[in-house]
């Protein structure tokens, strides 16, 4: 394994970055995990997402959301008695990732306490 002592071979190794690699495209850059975080506090509407983030373009929330369905992180909710009310909502394969986003805001508290000494 790539994260335990002991030696490994080049093959070995490559078996293990694809699904790390795997796994950071689909969790990659700098808005998917907040996007996550805001829908799964219960902010629904692309409004509300947009609200719950700082300095989010609308473009690339968008953008964002489109990806993250694509993914099956989340589902795209149109209510038939009003198509203007758009919802956004976890799905259980999404909850996967509680674990994974624990353990950033973990290490993000953690790393700022190092940097700033707080």
């Amino acid at each position: 394994m790539i994260l335990t002592k002991g030696k490994t071979k080049h093959v070995d190794c490559l078996d293990q970055l694809l699904p790390i690699r795997d796994a950071l495209d689909v969790i990659s850059g700098k808005w998917k995990v907040l996007i996550l975080t805001s829908i799964m506090r219960d902010n629904r509407r692309f409004s509300e997402i947009q609200r719950s983030i700082p300095k989010i373009n609308p473009k690339v929330l968008s953008k964002e959301l489109k990806d993250m369905e694509e993914h099956q992180l989340i589902n795209r909710i149109v209510d038939e008695t009003n198509p203007g009310l758009i919802e956004y909502i976890a799905t259980d394969y999404s909850h996967s990732l509680k674990k994974v986003m624990m353990e950033l805001y973990s290490w993000g508290v953690n790393h700022r306490k190092q940097l700033l000494g707080k």
